[in-house]
Protein backbone atom coordinates (compact mmCIF):
# COMPACT_ATOMS: atom_id res chain seq x y z
CA UNK A 1 0.00 0.00 0.00
CA UNK A 2 2.72 2.47 0.93
CA UNK A 3 4.45 2.14 -2.43
CA UNK A 4 1.29 3.44 -4.10
CA UNK A 5 1.55 6.82 -2.33
CA UNK A 6 2.65 9.70 -4.58
CA UNK A 7 6.00 11.28 -3.65
CA UNK A 8 5.48 14.11 -1.15
CA UNK A 9 6.34 17.67 -2.18
CA UNK A 10 9.81 18.84 -1.19
CA UNK A 11 10.12 21.98 0.91
CA UNK A 12 11.88 24.42 -1.46
CA UNK A 13 14.09 25.87 1.29
CA UNK A 14 15.44 22.53 2.45
CA UNK A 15 15.75 21.34 -1.14
CA UNK A 16 17.95 24.34 -1.95
CA UNK A 17 20.01 23.70 1.18
CA UNK A 18 20.61 20.13 0.07
CA UNK A 19 21.71 21.40 -3.34
CA UNK A 20 24.02 23.87 -1.64
CA UNK A 21 25.59 21.05 0.36
CA UNK A 22 26.39 19.17 -2.85
CA UNK A 23 28.00 22.21 -4.52
CA UNK A 24 31.79 21.74 -4.41
CA UNK A 25 32.70 25.34 -5.22
CA UNK A 26 34.59 26.98 -2.33
CA UNK A 27 33.06 30.39 -3.07
CA UNK A 28 29.50 29.14 -2.58
CA UNK A 29 27.31 31.48 -0.52
CA UNK A 30 24.21 30.10 1.21
CA UNK A 31 21.63 32.84 1.78
CA UNK A 32 18.63 30.51 1.85
CA UNK A 33 17.89 29.60 5.46
CA UNK A 34 16.58 32.32 7.75
CA UNK A 35 19.20 32.31 10.49
CA UNK A 36 21.27 35.20 11.81
CA UNK A 37 25.02 34.85 11.29
CA UNK A 38 27.84 37.01 12.61
CA UNK A 39 30.54 38.64 10.47
CA UNK A 40 32.38 35.29 10.19
CA UNK A 41 29.32 33.39 9.01
CA UNK A 42 28.63 31.65 12.35
CA UNK A 43 25.25 31.62 14.13
CA UNK A 44 26.31 32.65 17.65
CA UNK A 45 24.83 31.78 21.03
CA UNK A 46 23.92 35.08 22.66
CA UNK A 47 25.87 35.87 25.83
CA UNK A 48 22.63 36.50 27.74
CA UNK A 49 21.48 33.02 26.70
CA UNK A 50 24.74 31.46 27.89
CA UNK A 51 24.49 33.25 31.23
CA UNK A 52 20.89 32.10 31.65
CA UNK A 53 21.89 28.52 30.84
CA UNK A 54 24.60 28.63 33.50
CA UNK A 55 22.06 29.79 36.08
CA UNK A 56 19.67 27.03 35.06
CA UNK A 57 22.43 24.40 35.29
CA UNK A 58 23.42 25.60 38.75
CA UNK A 59 19.78 25.50 39.83
CA UNK A 60 19.49 21.83 38.75
CA UNK A 61 15.72 21.98 38.52
CA UNK A 62 13.66 18.84 37.95
CA UNK A 63 12.89 17.73 34.40
CA UNK A 64 9.42 16.54 35.35
CA UNK A 65 6.62 17.16 32.89
CA UNK A 66 5.17 20.64 32.64
CA UNK A 67 1.47 21.19 32.05
CA UNK A 68 -0.03 21.45 28.58
CA UNK A 69 0.43 25.25 28.62
CA UNK A 70 4.16 24.78 29.12
CA UNK A 71 6.25 27.12 31.25
CA UNK A 72 3.78 29.58 32.78
CA UNK A 73 6.53 31.99 33.87
CA UNK A 74 7.66 32.14 30.26
CA UNK A 75 4.07 32.72 29.10
CA UNK A 76 3.59 35.65 31.49
CA UNK A 77 6.94 37.17 30.55
CA UNK A 78 6.18 36.88 26.84
CA UNK A 79 2.78 38.51 27.25
CA UNK A 80 4.41 41.41 29.07
CA UNK A 81 7.18 41.84 26.49
CA UNK A 82 4.92 41.64 23.43
CA UNK A 83 1.89 43.59 24.67
CA UNK A 84 3.70 46.14 26.82
CA UNK A 85 0.88 47.20 29.17
CA UNK A 86 -1.03 45.51 32.00
CA UNK A 87 -4.34 46.54 30.41
CA UNK A 88 -3.56 44.46 27.34
CA UNK A 89 -2.04 41.58 29.32
CA UNK A 90 -5.26 41.29 31.37
CA UNK A 91 -7.16 40.73 28.11
CA UNK A 92 -4.86 37.94 26.97
CA UNK A 93 -3.97 34.33 27.53
CA UNK A 94 -0.94 32.44 26.26
CA UNK A 95 0.44 28.93 25.96
CA UNK A 96 3.99 27.91 25.20
CA UNK A 97 4.42 26.22 21.81
CA UNK A 98 6.95 24.37 19.72
CA UNK A 99 8.44 27.54 18.24
CA UNK A 100 6.55 29.94 16.00
CA UNK A 101 5.45 27.13 13.70
CA UNK A 102 3.69 25.41 16.60
CA UNK A 103 2.03 28.68 17.58
CA UNK A 104 0.73 29.19 14.04
CA UNK A 105 -0.68 25.65 13.95
CA UNK A 106 -2.29 25.83 17.40
CA UNK A 107 -4.00 29.11 16.57
CA UNK A 108 -5.08 27.74 13.20
CA UNK A 109 -6.68 24.80 14.99
CA UNK A 110 -8.41 27.25 17.35
CA UNK A 111 -9.83 29.15 14.37
CA UNK A 112 -11.11 25.95 12.78
CA UNK A 113 -12.78 24.87 16.05
CA UNK A 114 -14.42 28.20 16.86
CA UNK A 115 -15.20 29.56 13.39
CA UNK A 116 -16.21 26.72 11.05
CA UNK A 117 -16.11 27.84 7.43
CA UNK A 118 -13.66 30.65 8.13
CA UNK A 119 -11.27 31.77 5.41
CA UNK A 120 -7.80 32.87 6.42
CA UNK A 121 -6.20 35.52 4.20
CA UNK A 122 -2.43 35.54 3.78
CA UNK A 123 -0.13 37.98 2.04
CA UNK A 124 1.04 37.55 -1.54
CA UNK A 125 3.90 36.82 -1.44
CA UNK A 126 3.80 34.95 1.87
CA UNK A 127 6.14 33.08 4.17
CA UNK A 128 6.53 29.72 2.46
CA UNK A 129 5.03 27.72 5.36
CA UNK A 130 1.92 29.83 6.02
CA UNK A 131 -0.37 28.18 3.48
CA UNK A 132 0.69 24.57 4.29
CA UNK A 133 0.15 25.12 8.03
CA UNK A 134 -3.29 26.65 7.57
CA UNK A 135 -4.46 24.09 5.03
CA UNK A 136 -3.18 21.23 7.20
CA UNK A 137 -5.49 22.60 9.93
CA UNK A 138 -8.41 22.36 7.49
CA UNK A 139 -8.79 26.06 6.74
CA UNK A 140 -9.57 27.74 3.42
CA UNK A 141 -6.89 30.21 2.32
CA UNK A 142 -7.06 33.29 0.11
CA UNK A 143 -4.45 35.95 -0.60
CA UNK A 144 -4.16 39.73 -0.51
CA UNK A 145 -1.51 41.89 -2.12
CA UNK A 146 1.30 42.93 0.21
CA UNK A 147 3.75 45.34 -1.38
CA UNK A 148 1.06 47.47 -3.10
CA UNK A 149 -0.55 49.65 -0.40
CA UNK A 150 -3.70 50.40 -2.34
CA UNK A 151 -3.95 46.81 -3.51
CA UNK A 152 -3.56 45.57 0.05
CA UNK A 153 -6.42 47.74 1.29
CA UNK A 154 -8.62 46.97 -1.72
CA UNK A 155 -8.16 43.24 -1.21
CA UNK A 156 -8.85 43.43 2.52
CA UNK A 157 -12.15 45.21 1.82
CA UNK A 158 -13.31 41.87 0.44
CA UNK A 159 -12.71 40.05 3.72
CA UNK A 160 -15.92 38.85 5.37
CA UNK A 161 -16.94 39.35 8.96
CA UNK A 162 -15.38 36.65 11.19
CA UNK A 163 -12.71 35.79 8.61
CA UNK A 164 -9.10 35.93 9.75
CA UNK A 165 -6.27 37.94 8.19
CA UNK A 166 -2.73 36.69 8.80
CA UNK A 167 -0.19 39.53 8.86
CA UNK A 168 3.48 39.59 9.75
CA UNK A 169 3.97 42.15 12.50
CA UNK A 170 7.33 43.39 11.20
CA UNK A 171 10.24 42.50 8.89
CA UNK A 172 8.09 40.72 6.32
CA UNK A 173 9.36 37.38 5.06
CA UNK A 174 10.12 37.11 2.13
CA UNK A 175 10.01 40.72 0.90
CA UNK A 176 11.48 42.79 3.75
CA UNK A 177 8.71 45.32 2.98
CA UNK A 178 6.58 46.56 5.89
CA UNK A 179 3.49 48.79 5.77
CA UNK A 180 3.78 52.37 6.96
CA UNK A 181 2.10 53.29 10.24
CA UNK A 182 -0.66 54.96 8.25
CA UNK A 183 -1.30 51.74 6.36
CA UNK A 184 -1.35 49.71 9.58
CA UNK A 185 -3.90 52.14 11.02
CA UNK A 186 -6.03 51.87 7.88
CA UNK A 187 -5.84 48.08 8.17
CA UNK A 188 -7.01 48.29 11.81
CA UNK A 189 -9.89 50.53 10.73
CA UNK A 190 -11.01 47.99 8.14
CA UNK A 191 -10.92 45.21 10.73
CA UNK A 192 -12.95 47.29 13.20
CA UNK A 193 -15.62 48.16 10.62
CA UNK A 194 -15.93 44.73 9.03
CA UNK A 195 -15.36 42.49 12.04
CA UNK A 196 -12.53 40.28 10.81
CA UNK A 197 -9.78 39.12 13.16
CA UNK A 198 -6.05 39.92 12.76
CA UNK A 199 -3.69 36.97 13.20
CA UNK A 200 -0.21 38.41 13.78
CA UNK A 201 2.92 36.36 13.07
CA UNK A 202 5.82 37.77 15.11
CA UNK A 203 9.12 36.13 14.25
CA UNK A 204 11.63 38.96 13.75
CA UNK A 205 10.79 41.66 16.30
CA UNK A 206 13.88 43.57 17.33
CA UNK A 207 15.68 43.04 14.04
CA UNK A 208 13.98 45.79 12.01
CA UNK A 209 13.67 49.19 13.66
CA UNK A 210 14.24 48.03 17.25
CA UNK A 211 12.14 45.98 19.67
CA UNK A 212 9.60 48.61 20.70
CA UNK A 213 9.16 49.97 17.18
CA UNK A 214 8.78 46.48 15.74
CA UNK A 215 6.05 45.66 18.28
CA UNK A 216 4.11 48.86 17.60
CA UNK A 217 1.74 47.41 15.01
CA UNK A 218 0.83 44.40 17.16
CA UNK A 219 0.14 46.58 20.19
CA UNK A 220 -1.88 49.04 18.13
CA UNK A 221 -4.08 46.26 16.77
CA UNK A 222 -4.53 44.87 20.29
CA UNK A 223 -5.55 48.28 21.64
CA UNK A 224 -8.06 49.03 18.88
CA UNK A 225 -9.69 45.66 18.23
CA UNK A 226 -11.68 43.26 20.41
CA UNK A 227 -9.92 40.08 19.25
CA UNK A 228 -6.37 39.45 18.06
CA UNK A 229 -4.36 36.25 17.63
CA UNK A 230 -0.57 36.40 17.95
CA UNK A 231 2.02 33.70 17.14
CA UNK A 232 5.46 34.52 18.59
CA UNK A 233 8.82 32.91 17.85
CA UNK A 234 11.96 33.15 19.99
CA UNK A 235 14.17 31.56 17.33
CA UNK A 236 15.59 34.71 15.77
CA UNK A 237 15.74 37.37 18.48
CA UNK A 238 16.96 34.97 21.18
CA UNK A 239 18.94 32.75 18.80
CA UNK A 240 17.09 29.65 20.07
CA UNK A 241 16.58 28.01 16.68
CA UNK A 242 17.18 24.42 17.78
CA UNK A 243 15.39 24.83 21.13
CA UNK A 244 12.02 25.40 19.37
CA UNK A 245 10.62 28.08 21.65
CA UNK A 246 7.45 30.01 20.91
CA UNK A 247 4.15 31.24 22.27
CA UNK A 248 0.52 31.39 21.09
CA UNK A 249 -1.45 34.39 22.40
CA UNK A 250 -5.14 35.24 22.21
CA UNK A 251 -6.57 38.63 23.16
CA UNK A 252 -10.27 39.00 23.85
CA UNK A 253 -12.54 41.87 24.72
CA UNK A 254 -12.91 40.72 28.33
CA UNK A 255 -11.13 38.28 30.57
CA UNK A 256 -14.11 35.96 31.08
CA UNK A 257 -13.82 33.61 28.07
CA UNK A 258 -10.03 33.31 28.18
CA UNK A 259 -10.00 30.19 30.38
CA UNK A 260 -12.02 28.39 27.71
CA UNK A 261 -9.61 29.63 25.04
CA UNK A 262 -6.61 28.33 26.97
CA UNK A 263 -8.31 24.96 27.41
CA UNK A 264 -8.98 24.78 23.66
CA UNK A 265 -5.32 25.53 22.94
CA UNK A 266 -4.24 22.91 25.48
CA UNK A 267 -6.48 20.32 23.86
CA UNK A 268 -5.00 21.09 20.45
CA UNK A 269 -1.47 20.86 21.88
CA UNK A 270 -2.29 17.50 23.50
CA UNK A 271 -3.04 15.91 20.13
CA UNK A 272 -0.03 17.46 18.36
CA UNK A 273 2.90 17.22 20.79
CA UNK A 274 1.44 17.03 24.33
CA UNK A 275 3.84 19.53 25.90
CA UNK A 276 6.48 21.86 24.45
CA UNK A 277 10.22 21.57 25.23
CA UNK A 278 11.24 23.26 28.46
CA UNK A 279 14.84 24.36 27.97
CA UNK A 280 14.38 27.32 25.62
CA UNK A 281 11.37 28.62 27.54
CA UNK A 282 13.32 28.47 30.81
CA UNK A 283 16.13 30.45 29.18
CA UNK A 284 13.78 33.17 27.92
CA UNK A 285 11.93 33.36 31.23
CA UNK A 286 15.22 33.68 33.10
CA UNK A 287 16.33 36.52 30.82
CA UNK A 288 13.07 38.46 30.84
CA UNK A 289 12.59 38.12 34.61
CA UNK A 290 16.07 39.44 35.45
CA UNK A 291 16.76 43.14 34.83
CA UNK A 292 20.50 42.71 34.15
CA UNK A 293 20.05 39.77 31.79
CA UNK A 294 17.19 41.49 30.01
CA UNK A 295 19.32 44.59 29.49
CA UNK A 296 22.22 42.50 28.17
CA UNK A 297 19.88 40.68 25.78
CA UNK A 298 18.43 43.95 24.48
CA UNK A 299 21.95 45.29 23.88
CA UNK A 300 22.95 42.16 21.94
CA UNK A 301 19.72 42.30 19.94
CA UNK A 302 20.48 45.91 19.00
CA UNK A 303 23.95 44.87 17.81
CA UNK A 304 22.43 42.13 15.65
CA UNK A 305 19.99 44.64 14.17
CA UNK A 306 22.83 47.09 13.48
CA UNK A 307 24.79 44.39 11.65
CA UNK A 308 21.79 43.49 9.48
CA UNK A 309 21.25 47.15 8.63
CA UNK A 310 24.94 47.59 7.84
CA UNK A 311 24.85 44.53 5.54
CA UNK A 312 21.92 45.96 3.62
CA UNK A 313 23.51 49.42 3.38
CA UNK A 314 26.81 47.96 2.16
CA UNK A 315 25.09 45.80 -0.47
CA UNK A 316 23.06 48.76 -1.77
CA UNK A 317 26.18 50.95 -1.95
CA UNK A 318 28.15 48.29 -3.82
CA UNK A 319 25.32 47.70 -6.30
CA UNK A 320 25.11 51.44 -6.91
CA UNK A 321 28.85 51.54 -7.60
CA UNK A 322 28.34 48.80 -10.20
CA UNK A 323 25.70 50.84 -12.02
CA UNK A 324 22.68 49.05 -10.55
CA UNK A 325 21.28 51.92 -8.50
CA UNK A 326 17.78 51.64 -9.92
CA UNK A 327 17.55 48.01 -8.77
CA UNK A 328 19.29 48.67 -5.47
CA UNK A 329 17.19 51.61 -4.28
CA UNK A 330 14.14 49.52 -3.22
CA UNK A 331 16.44 47.31 -1.12
CA UNK A 332 17.40 50.28 1.02
CA UNK A 333 13.80 50.58 2.30
CA UNK A 334 13.46 46.95 3.30
CA UNK A 335 13.80 45.79 6.91
CA UNK A 336 14.88 42.76 8.85
CA UNK A 337 16.67 39.57 7.98
CA UNK A 338 15.48 39.21 4.41
CA UNK A 339 15.92 41.11 1.19
CA UNK A 340 13.66 40.63 -1.81
CA UNK A 341 15.80 40.87 -4.94
CA UNK A 342 14.23 42.17 -8.18
CA UNK A 343 15.20 38.95 -9.97
CA UNK A 344 13.16 36.39 -11.87
CA UNK A 345 13.31 32.66 -11.03
CA UNK A 346 15.58 32.24 -14.04
CA UNK A 347 17.95 34.92 -12.77
CA UNK A 348 17.98 33.34 -9.30
CA UNK A 349 18.91 30.03 -10.91
CA UNK A 350 21.68 31.83 -12.78
CA UNK A 351 22.99 33.15 -9.46
CA UNK A 352 23.31 29.57 -8.23
CA UNK A 353 24.63 28.11 -11.47
CA UNK A 354 27.12 30.79 -12.45
CA UNK A 355 28.07 32.43 -9.14
CA UNK A 356 27.39 29.85 -6.38
CA UNK A 357 25.01 32.27 -4.65
CA UNK A 358 21.98 30.54 -3.15
CA UNK A 359 18.67 32.32 -2.57
CA UNK A 360 15.11 31.15 -3.14
CA UNK A 361 13.71 31.13 -6.65
CA UNK A 362 11.23 33.80 -5.50
CA UNK A 363 14.16 36.22 -5.05
CA UNK A 364 14.58 36.11 -1.28
CA UNK A 365 18.04 36.19 0.30
CA UNK A 366 18.97 36.20 3.96
CA UNK A 367 20.78 39.51 4.36
CA UNK A 368 21.51 38.56 7.99
CA UNK A 369 23.48 35.54 6.77
CA UNK A 370 25.95 37.51 4.65
CA UNK A 371 29.56 37.41 5.90
CA UNK A 372 31.13 40.86 5.87
CA UNK A 373 33.84 39.88 3.40
CA UNK A 374 31.38 38.44 0.88
CA UNK A 375 29.44 41.62 0.07
CA UNK A 376 31.47 42.35 -3.06
CA UNK A 377 30.97 38.80 -4.31
CA UNK A 378 27.21 38.99 -3.80
CA UNK A 379 26.88 42.43 -5.38
CA UNK A 380 29.00 41.42 -8.35
CA UNK A 381 26.91 38.30 -8.89
CA UNK A 382 23.63 40.25 -8.75
CA UNK A 383 25.01 42.89 -11.10
CA UNK A 384 26.19 40.24 -13.55
CA UNK A 385 22.75 38.64 -13.61
CA UNK A 386 21.00 42.00 -13.96
CA UNK A 387 23.28 43.43 -16.63
CA UNK A 388 25.18 40.56 -18.25
CA UNK A 389 26.50 42.69 -21.09
CA UNK A 390 27.68 45.70 -19.13
CA UNK A 391 29.42 43.82 -16.31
Amino acid sequence: MLELLPPPPVDPLWDLTAEFGADPRPERLNLVLGVYRDHTGVTPVMRAVRDAEIRLAERSASKEYRGLSGNTTFNRAMLGMVLGTEDLVRRATAVQTVAGTGALRLLADLVRQTRPGTTVWISDPAYVNHRPILEAAGLAVRTYRWTDRQGLLDDLRQVRRDDVVLVQGCCHNPTGVDPTRETWEALAGLAARTGWVPFVDLAYHGLGDGLEADLWATRMLAERLPEVLVAVSCSKNFGLYADRTGCAMVLGGTGSPLAHVETALQNAARTLYSMPPEHGAAIVATILEDEALRGAWRAELDLMRARITANRTALVARLESLGCGAWAEPLSHQKGMFAGLPLSPGQMRALRRDHAVYGTTAGRINIAGLPTDRTDHLAGAIAAVLTPVAV
